[in-house]
């Protein structure tokens, strides 16, 4: 049986909403992912976008699914009583390795240290963040609209990735992933009530955040995640902007 991978946030409801297909779900955070299909012991999975260009000579991606935005994202914040321009230290989340270069990307002044440790900054991710911008009235500020304000462009924050050899049921499944994502984007009410009750966050909450997030791959999807690994690459944490390499083409979502 295919084993896909799936992100434990609640940003993968809609992709899963009524995912049809015969699958093991193998759950975890971003960087865990990663280094699970990296290792070949899953066969799909949204993994992190600078991941994926780290190790895109092994892989490739399904050209119809990512998870990005075009503005904010509520999901990656910054968090910090120091205006942006002041701040020298992040400490990040080891969750997410595209949020912590995107943090690099956008303050190539300041210097990481580990999440818990002294910083006049901190990154969240996922679910972290989303609960921080609730409970926590420090300044928050979105990793997602801080970057279409410097480039006018959607961020990708991951793309659906397989090691090759890729399984041959792959193209099957990303019809499969399309299916659901369509249906989530028909029933925007029902797929806020299921994920409130199975995420435990307000439906009407939930219902605005599914809104900014896109999962569609894109012209202008793509043309963001070129431009991020470029400035990823010029901040020093990319060798190589590599060529983006695809299962198989097919309808948009």
């Amino acid at each position: 049986m295919l084993k896909l991978g799936r992100i434990g946030y609640v940003n993968m409801a809609p992709v899963f909403f009524r995912l049809e297909a015969e699958v093991e779900e193998v759950v975890g955070v971003p960087t865990a992912l990663n280094e699970q299909l990296i290792a070949g012991e899953i066969d799909v999975a949204p993994i992190s976008s600078i991941h994926y260009a780290r190790h895109a000579d092994s892989l490739r991606l399904l050209s119809r699914l990512c998870v990005s935005s075009e503005g904010a994202v509520d999901s990656i914040q910054l968090v910090s009583k120091t205006p942006l321009e002041r701040i020298r230290t992040v400490a990040v989340t080891p969750e997410s390795a595209t949020s912590v270069v995107l943090t690099k990307v956008l303050l190539p002044d300041a210097d990481h240290v580990p999440l818990g440790e002294e910083a006049e900054a901190k990154l969240l991710i996922g679910d972290a963040a989303l609960k921080s911008a609730f409970e926590d009235p420090t300044p928050h500020h979105d990793l997602g609209r801080l970057w279409l304000e410097r480039t006018g462009l959607p961020m990708v924050f991951a793309v659906w990735a397989a090691p090759e050899p890729t399984h041959p049921d792959l193209p099957e499944l990303e019809d499969a992933l399309v299916a659901s994502v369509r249906a989530a984007r028909e029933e925007p009410e029902l797929l806020a009530f299921e994920s409130s009750a199975r995420y435990g966050y307000p439906a009407g909450f939930l219902a605005r955040y599914f809104e900014k997030l896109r999962y569609r791959f894109g012209p202008r999807e793509r043309a963001g995640l070129y431009t991020f690994l470029e400035l990823a690459h010029e901040v020093g944490e990319l060798d190589v902007v590599p060529e983006l390499r695809f299962v198989a083409a097919g309808a948009t979502v």
